[in-house]
Parts: C-alpha cells; sequence; structure tokens
C-alpha cells in the first residue's frame, strides 16, 4: 500500500497570513492536530499544528532555556518570541515541512514519521497538496495491510475515492475526520462523527458504491464541539 491508498483528501489548509485565531477555530471545527499552510500555487511551506498554538499560552517559565544559554542571549529569543505572539501562519508555523508522494510506500512513511517525531506528513502531486498522512491513517493501513494484502489496488483507489466523494457530498459529514481504507472491495472506516445517523449515513454511501463487497464501520462519536483528533 502506498499514501495514496490511506491518506486524507480534501486537506484543510491555510494561506501564509491567515491568523492565528483562525487556525486554532478551524482546528476545532474540523477536529484536526494540523493544517498545512501553501502558497497561492497550493505548494506546501509550512504547517500549523496545536503544539504551535500551544506554546503561545506557556508561562515564561516553562520557556525551557538553560541559565548559561540566557548569559548569551539576553534571556530572550528572537525566534521564540515570533512563535509566541505572532499573529499570522507564516510566523508561527513550522517551515519546509517533510512531504511525501503519493506512491510513497507504507514502511518509508512509518520510518519518517518515527525518525522525525512527527505525527503527520502531507501527500503532494508535482510539489502541490493533494492529501495528508497521520500516524493514525498509517496504523489503519498497515493492520488492514497485514492482514489481507491489497489484490487490485487500482480498482481498490477507485472505490476509495467514490466513496469519499459520495460522503463528502451527500451525508454532511467532512472527510477530513475520517479515514476510509478499501482492500480488495472490503471497505474500513476510521474516523469520528457526530452522530449515529452520520456513522450509518456513511456505511450506506460505501455500500452504495459499486466493487464494494463488505463494510466495517469502526466510527466513533463525538459531539461537535467537545473535541477534535
Amino acid at each position: 500500500m502506498q499514501a495514496i491508498d490511506i491518506m486524507t483528501p480534501k486537506v484543510v489548509s491555510v494561506g501564509p497570513d491567515t491568523e492565528v485565531r483562525d487556525i486554532a477555530q478551524l482546528l476545532l471545527k474540523h477536529r484536526i492536530s494540523a493544517v498545512p499552510v501553501v502558497d497561492g500555487d497550493h505548494r506546501v511551506i509550512g504547517i500549523v499544528s496545536e503544539g504551535d498554538l500551544m506554546r503561545r499560552v506557556k508561562d515564561d517559565s516553562d520557556h525551557g532555556h538553560s541559565w548559561w544559554l540566557s548569559l548569551f542571549t539576553g534571556g530572550k529569543d528572537a525566534g521564540d518570541y515570533v512563535k509566541m505572539h505572532g499573529r499570522k501562519a507564516h510566523e508561527v508555523m513550522t517551515p519546509d515541512p517533510l512531504t511525501v508522494e503519493e506512491n510513497t510506500p507504507l514502511h518509508t512513511i512509518a520510518r519518517m514519521l518515527e525518525k522525525h517525531h512527527i505525527k503527520r506528513v502531507p501527500v503532494v502531486r508535482e510539489g502541490k497538496l493533494v492529501g495528508i498522512v497521520s500516524r493514525a491513517n498509517l496504523l489503519q493501513g498497515i493492520a488492514n495491510a497485514a492482514v489481507a494484502p491489497t489484490q487490485s489496488p487500482s480498482d481498490d483507489r477507485h472505490i476509495r475515492e467514490a466513496i469519499l466523494d459520495e460522503v463528502e457530498h451527500n451525508t454532511g459529514v467532512q472527510t477530513g475526520s475520517i479515514s476510509v481504507i478499501v482492500d480488495g472491495g472490503v471497505v474500513e472506516i476510521w474516523g469520528l462523527v457526530e452522530s449515529l445517523e452520520q456513522k450509518q449515513a456513511v456505511t450506506v454511501a460505501a455500500e452504495n458504491v459499486a466493487g464494494v463487497t463488505r463494510v466495517e464501520n469502526h466510527l466513533g462519536m463525538m459531539p461537535r464541539g467537545v473535541g477534535y483528533i
């Protein structure tokens, strides 16, 4: 399996001048923990995570600077100041994040996340953002592949795209909050929705796509505004 088989498409992203308060609202609204920052050509130039925003609410005593380092810096750090007080995405983002291509194998992505201690990686096509792979996506993909190796990746990808399209446009469920994996026509769905009705709607949407042989719906429920993943 490759990045394209497990990634979350329809990625919520922001521009470099997006206000920090608007980014925080997006994270809460879509129940996500980070957003890529893209330029006018939709190329990834950075990423803003919940960690970047949480840094802003830490006390000065939480900076963790060694006392001897403060002798050289005067106790202040320009980079930290910008991160803590910046008002726009380009001021608080982690710049030049790692990215992967659509055909990157899962084992390569797993090693990348582990080596660089990151939780997610944007997926690009010809340099432009087309999806994102999180640890949750990766674990679900690896677990699925271990049980039943993919038999028809091309057909499975078409099925997956059709399911996501149907869910996105006709059920009221945000596809950024769910993960769909298709293997040999068997569909596994993970993530969070707001109600039992939404969970059932996703199942029906998947069952009605040609080529689907079975649907395993593992969606959990979390009412809007309770939290995010």
